[in-house]
């Protein structure tokens, strides 16, 4: 592929990828407390797995998610997850945190950081939010309606290793290394002329054929 097919994709599909886009921006100002930590569970979920088999087992755990015990986590789990005993027990230590830190009052949480750098590592660098790192807290802010955070799983990685705006694929191994992965990245995008945000989306689908969240 190059930047030239790249870009009538894009124009195929734009309209889709800012429906997707305006659809997290909507979770992000009107969606309950519940329903932010259900999209933080689906990041954990996600997390060396794949986005389809963390939306099946959001539909499984939903019914026990906010009130179950550990125990009922890993049992709505089974079968559904490749972990489903280590991930449900990341829920459920990840549920309890939030309960003493701020209530799961997740929409004040969300709002009470002063910078986008500081939101992340919240998530990100907290051995209290278990589960995840920079990429998955990237993830779960972009789903809850913050831009410009970069989504570098493989498949993003991959297209942009393809393009030489990296000189690997390999996945960051610190903070630093994100960074400086996803400011190529803007630069990128700001290089062809496609929005940030949209062009995650954008070389997520050109590998997948999908656009989910």
């Amino acid at each position: 592929m190059n930047i030239e097919e790249l870009k009538e994709i894009y124009q195929e599909k734009c309209q889709e990828i800012r429906a997707t886009l305006a659809e997290f921006g909507w979770v992000g100002r009107e969606a309950a407390d519940e329903r932010l930590f259900e999209e933080l569970t689906f990041c954990i979920y996600t997390a060396g797995a794949s986005a389809r088999m963390g939306l099946r087992c959001v539909t499984s755990v939903r019914p026990v998610l906010m009130t179950g015990s550990l125990e009922d986590i890993q049992l709505a789990l089974a079968r559904k997850h490749r972990w489903p005993d280590a991930r449900g027990a990341y829920v459920f230590e990840t549920r309890e945190y939030l309960r003493e830190h701020c209530g799961l009052g997740m929409r004040e949480l969300l709002a009470g950081f002063e910078t986008a750098d500081a939101r992340r590592d919240f998530f990100a660098a907290n051995p209290r939010v278990r589960g995840i790192g920079y990429k998955e807290a990237s993830h779960y802010l972009r789903n809850v309606g913050f831009r410009g955070y970069a989504i570098l799983d493989k498949h993003i990685l991959a297209r942009l290793a393809e393009f030489s705006v990296i000189e690997s694929a390999k996945p960051p191994s610190s903070k630093k290394k994100y960074i400086a992965l996803e400011e190529s990245m803007k630069q990128f995008a700001s290089q062809i002329g496609i929005d940030f945000d949209e062009l995650d989306l954008l070389l997520w689908y050109t590998k997948t054929g999908e656009i989910l969240k």
